[in-house]
């Protein structure tokens, strides 16, 4: 249920009042009262933050520690969180299971993968919406609520608005949520409580006692053996405080589960050097009883292991899905996704070998896979969305995952599916969004694999974040297509051949976005003796600087061949008339082969560099004239230039020699950086002379704007 607001969780508290401290209290009464009458396990209320309804604040919690419910401390109203939707909407939610909370909320499912019921009503009075109402209930109770569940949470809702309504004083919005006991103490039958201690202390297994916060409250004789430590280090501690070897995911995951589930968890743990002991925990509503076992003692020189076939728990499941979770969203292309899936999903639940599918047409069209050999990939490559071969068109029609934990399973549902492969057992998991399919996943293992309900409620929950990264990644790598074939589309293909004049280029977008810019160059073949060479840059990195330097080239084009200032003029009217924001810079050279004469004209654009045989590179002083798009009245200035055979012309975008200082950015030191590198590759050829500029002045390693090269050599 996290809502995209926790970062603002420690936001300051409104004071409150004598009426609000009294408003608190009713509302403390009401949530007892609440969780007694529908029999349910935790709840809380969430309240808006402020007069103007910033966020959904939880301001009590009973049943629950604050700390699991962490997630639900700040909730977004725009967020997809069940509290949110029941806001919203003005309607009360129900998720029967974990498997409905990951397909309806994913993101929520990530945070909380365990089981359990959940309710969210809103609390609607006169004046508007207050807040909501959320309830628990254990993993135990039934998938769907009764109408009698949901008349007395609606009820509920209904009679708290009132009392909102009617209250001097809003309740104030705590940091951390009160929290507030669901029961009052047992009184064990009228007995004082040594007499129960007694009775523990007589058995020959340890006790141990967490209240719902995970401290520990009592510890008797035989747990104080059995973990080696004396009650004084233990009590008021968290077992993973106090005994460092329980310091492990698991162990909290364990704890967790057993708090929202209600159910009793259990696991092992090796108490060093080599002692095996076994934990399980028996919650309710006023805390966690947890009984320790030491196992049958094994062979000598051996560590006890799992059952055969059970599966061995490397990580608390929370903190699994988290960090798959964070994996997926540093994922930018299809590519990405599949080496997440296949490095990082794979071994974490033991499978061998996956095939991602994404829809397309009315298609499943696989985009990428892992352990499956080309032939039996291209047999299931572009199978119809409504497939009956496999179970990928069931689970995609009606959103639900399928599990087959050996062959038989598999042919007892689809008879053909299981000779497409070599794989014993599959896991499909459908990939949707917001009820669309995105595509499949399958999971394969070379071996049967009984997958546990642990199993099962995870890869649902992953199956979600699946879907959104596969699909943003689709959406990205169709973006990135379509940037790259038009800018190479605006680009010339070829530079003209002509005797005695060499020609290369370079283009490389900025180092992020759609890989897509302003930043063009040309070579025009005038006549058998004449060339004009152009180099420019577009304002921006998007599909409208590569549009607008289509249409400047292209302008260009149509007016080579007149006098240098002439073209920039036209060019700039052109641009004028265009009523666009951007600006344009370009460098325009009209250069004689025969006479060995260029004449440039520039409008805002770094000079050229010349590199003569026998001398030092150095700049081409260009008088100054305004950006293209800039209007002005003075003429164009040009520079004429008298070039020696061999001579280089190296035109560039500022992409190229931009260096980031402290100070900001200093052009100057990358066109020195340019030049010396020139010069350590005099009469290089000109593509190996590009791949050195690139190279030494960094350019090549990571670049934030587009470079545009263009060398030309008489």
């Amino acid at each position: 249920m996290s809502g995209g607001g926790e970062g603002l969780a420690d936001a300051d508290p409104r004071p409150e009042t004598e009426a609000g401290r009294a408003g608190s209290r009713l509302l403390d009464e009401a949530l007892t009262e609440t969780i007694r009458r529908t029999g349910a396990s935790a709840g809380g209320f969430h309240l808006w933050d402020g007069p103007e309804h910033g966020l959904l604040a939880l301001v009590v919690l009973c049943g629950v520690p604050a700390e699991v419910a962490r997630p639900w401390h700040r909730i977004s109203p725009t967020a997809s969180t069940p509290v949110s939707d029941a806001v919203r909407e003005d309607r009360l939610v129900w998720i029967g299971s974990q498997e409905d909370l990951a397909h309806d909320y994913p993101q929520a499912a990530v945070s909380l993968p365990y089981e359990f019921c959940l309710a969210a009503a809103p609390l609607t009075g006169r004046r508007g919406p207050h807040g909501a109402l959320f309830l628990l209930w254990p993993a135990g109770h039934a998938r769907t609520a009764s109408l009698r569940e949901r008349d007395h949470v609606s009820s509920a809702a209904r009679g708290v608005a009132r009392m909102l309504d009617r209250a001097d004083g809003t309740p104030a919005v705590p940091e951390v949520p009160r929290v507030i006991p669901a029961a009052p103490p047992r009184a064990y039958g009228g007995r004082p409580p040594h007499a129960a201690a007694d009775w523990v202390e007589r058995l020959p297994e340890g006790a141990l006692a967490l209240d719902l916060e995970g401290r520990i409250t009592f510890v008797d004789g035989t747990a104080e053996a059995l973990l080696g430590r004396a009650s004084g280090h233990l009590l008021g501690t968290w077992p993973w405080q106090s005994l460092p070897w329980l310091d492990a995911p698991l162990v909290e995951d364990r704890y967790r589960a057993a708090v929202l589930s209600r159910e009793p968890v259990e696991f092992t743990a090796l108490r060093p050097p080599d002692i095996p002991l076994g934990f399980q925990l028996y919650p309710d509503s006023s805390g966690i009883s947890v009984r320790i076992t030491r196992p049958a003692r094994h062979e000598e020189g051996t560590r006890p292991g799992p059952p055969a076939g059970a599966a061995v728990p490397r990580t608390g499941r929370v903190h699994q899905l988290l960090h798959l979770a964070a994996a997926m969203t540093e994922t930018v292309t299809v590519r990405d996704v599949v080496e997440v899936v296949a490095h990082q999903v794979l071994p974490a639940f033991g499978a061998d070998a996956l095939v991602l599918s994404a829809a397309d047409a009315g298609r499943l069209r696989i985009t990428g896979h892992h352990g499956y050999d080309p032939a039996t990939v291209e047999r299931l490559d572009g199978l119809p969305l409504d497939t009956g071969l496999t179970p990928a068109g069931q689970v995609l029609a009606d959103g639900i995952p399928a599990f087959f934990r050996d062959r038989g399973a598999m042919a007892r549902a689809h008879p053909d599916a299981p000779h497409l492969s070599g794989k014993q057992a599959w896991a499909f998991l459908p990939l949707t969004i917001s009820g669309r399919p995105v595509g499949c996943c399958i999971l394969s293992y070379e071996r049967p694999h009984t997958f546990t309900a642990d199993e099962r409620a995870v890869l649902t929950s992953l199956a979600g974040l699946i879907a959104q990264a596969l699909d943003r990644a689709r959406l990205h790598d169709a973006a990135h297509d379509l940037a790259h074939g038009l800018q190479q589309a605006l680009l010339p293909h070829s530079l003209p051949t002509l005797p005695g004049l060499e020609a290369a280029a370079r283009y490389l977008p900025a180092g992020h976005g759609m890989d897509i810019g302003g930043d063009f160059y040309d070579v025009i073949a005038l006549d058998d003796t004449t060339v004009a060479a152009v180099i420019g840059d577009v304002q921006g990195h998007n599909v409208a600087a590569a549009a607008l330097m289509g249409q400047v080239r292209t302008a260009i084009r149509a007016a080579a061949g007149a006098p240098p200032g002439a073209v920039l003029a036209r060019t700039g009217r052109l641009l004028a008339g265009l009523d666009t924001d951007l600006l344009v810079s370009c460098l325009y050279a009209h250069i004689d082969l025969t006479s060995r004469c260029a004449t440039l004209a520039a409008a805002g654009h770094p000079p050229p560099l010349v590199h003569a045989p026998g001398s030092r590179p150095h700049r081409v002083e260009l008088d100054p004239w305004p950006l293209l798009g800039v209007s002005v009245d003075t003429p164009c200035p040009v520079t004429r230039l008298e070039l020696e055979p061999g001579t280089l012309l190296t035109f560039y975008t500022d992409g190229l020699v931009e260096k980031p200082t402290a100070a900001g950015v200093d052009a100057e030191r990358g066109t020195d950086d340019l030049a010396a590198v020139l010069a350590d590759h005099d009469g290089a050829d000109l593509d190996d002379l590009i791949e050195a500029l690139l190279r030494d002045t960094g350019a090549a390693a990571g670049h934030r704007d587009d470079i545009a090269l263009l060398l030309l050599r008489l």
